[in-house]
């Protein structure tokens, strides 16, 4: 039986990540060349935990394992009585469960192109017929498409105001000005800033995809001051934002430094909830709110589908209201007498 270890250990050609079954680990190092190491680690940890709980070798595994899987996932982790807020879930996330689904789903499709197995055991979905209807899919896992939370401007205020350097200011308003993600925060280096222009280079996006975009000149002000007062003159990388105090001094900054920032800053200003994120939904809440086009916010955010944008136009507070009140002044137009 395979009782999966996770294991990460340094190659030659980078980081290495295995979970002890030879199969598993050869798709993990396909995911490697695909994907970004974050993305690879998550996908071992979620074959992983699949694995511990069905407790059988990868080709021995079937559709009744999966199901097995997908209803312990289910199961209510704090007591039949206790249910999240945000989704009213009493076990894992759908979008957690549905997440992992899709890293087994993506090993077997590999074992099957191999001749390992003989089909992916993963459903793609449940059929349904209705009357009348042509046969249609159900997901096998729901996911409910809900809201960002953004931050109202006194609170970015208060917010922006508890940050403690420059180079905290800097990466702050890269993302609440500019709509950046954490990993291109952190990801940008000294040669991708053009402060002639107010833009940036992203070299590192989500997904491997890159673009360049304009960022407020706060942005480039606290970058200045950051540069020629606060970041070590030494430090022997190229990253822009480094540590500034010992052991790590001069060394890049970790996402979990970021989030360590961010985290002090909200307790300093009385914010009880924000996150790296959420200053990005802040971003293109904003930014929608003051009348730029939903696909110039698309090409701003990095979103490969419009899909992804157009939660800003429900975010923001006055679009459906004006569409609204256009609609309904139409309406009672056509209804008045002649």
């Amino acid at each position: 039986m395979f009782v999966p270890y996770l294991v990460r250990s340094a190659c030659a050609d980078g980081p290495r990540v295995m979970l002890g079954h030879e199969l598993v680990d050869d798709y993990l190092e396909l995911v490697a060349v695909r994907a970004r190491p974050n993305t690879v680690l998550a996908t071992a940890y979620d074959l992983k935990v699949f694995f511990t709980i069905v407790g059988r070798d990868p080709e021995t595994v079937d559709v009744d394992d999966v199901l097995e899987f997908l209803k312990e996932q289910r199961r209510p982790r704090r007591g039949v009585t206790v249910v999240r807020i945000d989704d009213g879930e009493q076990g894992l996330s759908a979008r957690t469960i549905k997440r992992r689904l899709a890293s087994v789903a993506g090993l077997y499709e590999y074992l099957r192109i191999r001749g390992v197995v003989a089909a992916n055991p993963v459903p793609r979905g449940l059929s349904t017929r209705s009357p009348g209807r042509a046969v249609r899919g159900v997901p096998l896992i729901r996911t409910p498409r809900t809201l960002p939370r953004v931050i109202d401007p006194d609170r970015a205020d208060a917010f922006a105001a508890a940050l403690r350097t420059e180079r905290d200011r800097a990466m702050v308003a890269a993302m609440l000005f500019g709509g950046l993600r954490r990993c291109e925060v952190l990801g940008l280096r000294l040669e991708d800033l053009n402060p002639g222009e107010s833009r940036v280079f992203i070299a590192e996006g989500k997904g491997g995809h890159q673009r360049i975009v304009p960022i407020s000149k706060r942005f480039f002000t606290s970058v200045a001051d950051y540069l020629e007062w606060e970041r070590p003159q030494d430090a022997a990388t190229d990253r822009l934002f480094v540590v500034l105090k010992e052991p790590r001094r001069g060394q890049p900054l970790s996402a979990a430094g970021l989030d360590e920032i961010v985290a002090g800053a909200r307790r300093r200003a009385g914010i009880e909830q924000l996150t790296c994120h959420q200053l990005r939904h802040t971003c293109f809440t904003r930014l929608r709110e003051a009348g730029m086009a939903l696909e110039a916010i698309q090409a701003q955010a990095g979103h490969r589908s419009i899909e992804s944008t157009r939660i800003y136009l429900h975010l923001a507070n006055d679009w459906l209201a004006g569409e609204y009140r256009r609609a309904l002044e139409a309406i009672d137009a056509q209804n008045i007498p002649e």
